[in-house]
């Protein structure tokens, strides 16, 4: 029976190809606008947490705030050598170091790129950053204690589509704000917008080009003794910091955290995004589902005798509501089908454009057969809803007045 039902509503939207198809528009929006957010929000914070995630947990950074923008950037009280020193005597950290991330103008082959460099310290505090950042030269080597005037690129400054028209290689020269340098490795590519486009310089002469004063710091990073307690060593670093910087609790000018609590932000501001196109997909979601009530309010109208000639033949209120339920819930689940596939070719797509922009992998499009199906399933849903009233209406259709009516 049912299946009669589904071919038979199969044949009336056939029968109302243009007013089907315009219906279906609203839900078709509305699903290709959810599943293209969700597919590319889901994406990003796989790349995203891969990135934080390979930093470990044993891992605080502190750093000092500026309100806005990266570290280095609108900093009024930076962080000092004498905090750095503070910081490594305090129960619990295995190891600290202070580095700066600064702005500046990277120049080679007559091209220039403006982007951010970061120093590397010396002795065991170079392995925790190599550690954190799993540096890994693809080509060259990394930097060593000591060494002047050199300089290690991110994987996407070493790319050969990185801008300058030529490809920079270990042994060429390039100019950091002015000052030349040898670069001695190309890093391994990580698809992460935290190293691929970092320039990284040794710290005493990243101080020399860039005019940073010797006690200055953007960010010390930590990591912890294995049997420590990490909550309580970044609880006691604040405690420091706030008599340091003769702070009050809830008014200090920096900030404590692991990569995992950067991640929550991280994911907290993205889900904020999503949820407002949320809301305007849904807007669209339920104009179109208003759309599939019109369209079944004006299928009855229409088909008033058609449902007369069917009671009169033995047909219960309950098939006739049966068939109309399910057209309007076909409807719904044809758009969201389209609507579906639309939004997964617009995230894959997006997310390709948005890597050869980059140059990086961090944007990418997770697209699973779960959402595809839930987008299907709930248009399908939201169809067969907007269609109770409708199928109601013509269920209860007396069939006299029914074969009575007139067009």
């Amino acid at each position: 029976m049912l299946q009669d039902f589904f071919i038979y509503s199969v044949k009336n939207l056939r029968n109302r190809k243009l007013r089907s198809w315009l219906t279906m528009i609203g839900i078709i929006i509305g699903i290709a606008a959810v599943v293209s957010l969700i597919g590319l929000g889901q994406g990003l914070e796989a790349a995203i947490s891969s990135q934080f995630g390979s930093m470990g947990t044993d891992k605080l950074a502190l750093q000092a705030s500026s309100g806005f923008g990266p570290p280095g950037t609108g900093v009024v009280n930076y962080l000092s050598k004498q905090d750095l020193e503070k910081v490594k005597r305090v129960s619990g950290v295995k190891v600290a170091a202070g580095r700066l991330i600064r702005s500046g103008k990277l120049e080679f082959n007559n091209h220039a790129t403006f982007g951010m460099a970061t120093s590397m310290p010396d002795k065991e505090s170079r392995g925790l950053v190599e550690s954190a950042l799993s540096l890994e030269a693809e080509t060259g080597r990394l930097l060593v204690d000591g060494e002047k005037r050199k300089v290690m690129l991110g994987g996407n400054l070493g790319d050969e589509n990185s801008g300058f028209e030529k490809q920079i290689r270990v042994g060429n020269t390039v100019s950091v704000q002015g000052v030349e340098l040898e670069v001695i490795g190309i890093l391994e590519k990580q698809g992460s917008f935290l190293t691929d486009n970092l320039v990284f310089i040794n710290e005493d002469d990243l101080r020399d080009i860039l005019d940073v004063p010797d006690e200055d710091y953007d960010v010390i990073a930590m990591q912890i003794n294995k049997n420590a307690d990490i909550k309580e060593v970044q609880e006691n670093v604040e405690k420091l910091m706030r008599k340091e910087r003769d702070v009050k609790k809830g008014e200090e000018d920096f900030t404590v955290q692991t990569p995992q609590a950067i991640l929550g932000q991280v994911n907290s501001t993205l889900f904020a995004v999503q949820f407002f196109v949320y809301i305007i997909a849904s807007i669209s979601i339920l104009v179109g589902g208003i759309g599939i009530m019109n369209t079944m309010f004006t299928s009855v109208l229409e088909r008033t005798k058609e449902i007369g000639i069917m009671k009169s033949i033995g047909a219960r209120n309950s098939s006739v509501f049966t068939l109309f339920f399910i057209e309007s819930g076909l409807i719904g689940s044809i758009g969201g089908l389209i609507g579906a596939s639309i939004g997964a070719g617009i995230s894959i797509g997006l997310a390709n454009v948005g890597r050869a922009a980059l140059g990086a992998d961090l944007i990418q499009a997770k697209i699973g057969l779960g959402l595809i199906f839930w987008a299907v399933f709930g248009s399908f849903i939201l169809g067969s809803i907007f269609g109770i009233i409708p199928a109601m209406k013509a269920s209860k259709l007396h069939p006299v007045d029914a074969l009575r009516h007139e067009k």
